[in-house]
């Protein structure tokens, strides 16, 4: 178990396991607003996993999670045609629930999701690809919109590898 410390807002330090993390409130402290950035892939590491129980955990506290934003590896988390096995997490699925249910707005890298055949049906016709691969609600975005939230939220929380 470690121990992070964390500005007076909170009702002491943030304890954390491997599991989830668990957060404390100071009495009658507004929530928070929140915005992750997921860069790992969604099966061959454990960002996208963890990224998905800590929105569950914020929400769950009451906060906001506004954003999650997909970078470098992490774009492959809106891919329109994965399909985990069955006994295995279906994330694609789960991060569209979050958005579903609490407005989250998923917000992918244009330039990293060019480069790895990620897009949408707008960018598959200007490059001249016949279909595409971004599964709605996930949209392509560029990197201001990653610095916008770091600016606008109380928190930007990154998930790597």
């Amino acid at each position: 178990m470690k121990t992070l410390s964390w500005p007076r807002r909170l009702a002491g330090p943030v304890r954390y396991d491997s599991s989830i993390v668990t957060m404390a409130m100071e009495v009658g402290s507004l929530p928070m607003r929140y915005a992750l950035l997921v860069q790992g892939p969604p099966y061959s590491v454990q960002a996208s996993h963890s990224a998905l129980r800590f929105a569950g955990a914020v929400v769950a506290r009451g906060h906001q999670l506004d954003t999650v934003f997909f970078y470098h590896d992490g774009v492959y988390n809106a891919a329109r045609l994965a399909s985990p096995p069955q006994d295995e997490p279906h994330l694609v699925d789960a991060w569209r629930n979050l958005h579903d249910q609490h407005g989250t707005a998923l917000l992918v890298c244009i330039a990293s999701g060019l480069r790895r055949g990620i897009v949408d049906a707008k960018e598959a016709s200007r490059h001249g690809k016949e279909g595409f691969s971004l599964a709605p609600p996930f949209e392509l975005t560029g990197l201001g919109q990653l610095i916008d939230a770091g600016f606008t939220h109380d928190r930007l929380v990154t998930f790597a590898p």
